[in-house]
């Protein structure tokens, strides 16, 4: 898969995405803000073990930020089951050179639009720490909506921390320009 905009695409993870993956995720700044299961220090081990899943998923749920030169960061889905079968989080990193940019924004509005057309989904979901405007700011403009405050919910570095919840209906998507 393969979706362009502008100098920047999402599309599928290739093992050549090794050295950029390390590049960019082994960075303290960004495994703060993400689950303990995105650790720091990023290692070469850890993009490896990253890539034989990434490259060999059997539905296709998560894909590489880009540039025409490298991979600058992730964006994807957990499909959720049972009563929540229609629904799917999603997350979301990026390179710390290209903050700052817009770049993440249009990549959630055009990866959330991909999400609801190739998926038998009503609602997308994403779970932001306190402590992250830069990532509630991601997906307010991207039409995403604050439903709640999950108090205390995350335990990270030794403390616990609100979580927020940001969604978007299907019937919700804005048109991507």
């Amino acid at each position: 898969m393969k979706i362009s905009f502008g100098e920047f695409c999402i599309r599928s993870y290739e093992y050549s995405d090794l050295e950029s993956l390390v590049k960019y995720a082994n960075n303290y700044n960004i495994s703060k803000l993400l689950r303990d299961q995105f650790p720091f220090p990023y290692t070469k081990t850890d993009a490896e073990t990253w890539l034989i899943h990434a490259c060999n998923q059997e539905i296709e749920t998560n894909f590489v930020i880009a540039n025409e030169n490298e991979l600058i960061g992730a964006i994807g889905i957990n499909l959720q089951e049972d009563v929540n079968r229609f629904c799917a989080e999603i997350g979301y990193w990026l390179g710390e050179p290209y903050w700052g940019k817009g770049i993440t924004t249009r990549a959630l509005k055009i990866f959330s639009e991909y999400a609801f057309t190739n998926f038998n989904l009503n609602r997308i979901y994403a779970y932001v720490f306190k402590g992250n405007p830069a990532s509630e700011k991601v997906l307010l403009n991207a039409g995403y909506k604050k439903e709640g405050t999950l108090r205390n919910a995350v335990f990270k570095e030794e403390k616990f921390i609100d979580q927020y919840i940001y969604a978007i209906l299907k019937e919700e998507l804005p048109e991507v320009k």
